[in-house]
């Protein structure tokens, strides 16, 4: 399942880890916790579309279309989905959680598509909602 675990992202430098950034673990849970329990809400109205699944299931087997091509695609999926989100709702980190929900679902259809639909979501996020999660794990 693809939910934030509160593990530190850090890089080997000599032969040794160094962490990107120090951050508080305590607020790295909390926010795993909170896109959790959002993402098991958006999941049941992505369950509603399994059409959109599918169609983004297409584009990924679609070995001629390139990275780009499938992230404007999945783009518009999650603005589509992000329609239906309660007003309520932060819109940017169901945003968010919608991709990654979207992304589960795919891979729970195709598991082989898992490093192209994987390095692909992460470039979308990294794209899209970069700033947003540096604001989240800093506030």
């Amino acid at each position: 399942e693809l939910q934030c675990d509160g593990n530190r992202s850090g890089h080997l430098q000599n032969g040794e880890l160094e962490f990107d950034a120090p951050v508080n673990e305590d607020v790295i849970r909390l926010i795993a916790a909170q896109l959790a329990e959002i993402g098991d809400k958006l999941d049941k109205d992505v369950q509603t579309r399994p059409d959109l699944v599918n169609d983004l299931v297409q584009r990924f087997l679609n070995e001629n279309l390139s990275r780009e091509e499938i992230m404007r695609h999945m783009s518009g999926a999650v603005r589509e989905l992000a329609q239906a989100i309660p007003s309520d709702m932060e819109q940017e980190k169901a945003m968010l959680v919608l991709t990654m929900v979207l992304t589960k679902k795919i891979l729970n259809t195709v598991p082989s598509l898992l490093h192209r639909v994987f390095s692909t979501t992460v470039n979308f996020l990294n794209q899209q909602f970069h700033n947003y999660v540096v604001e989240m794990v800093s506030a």
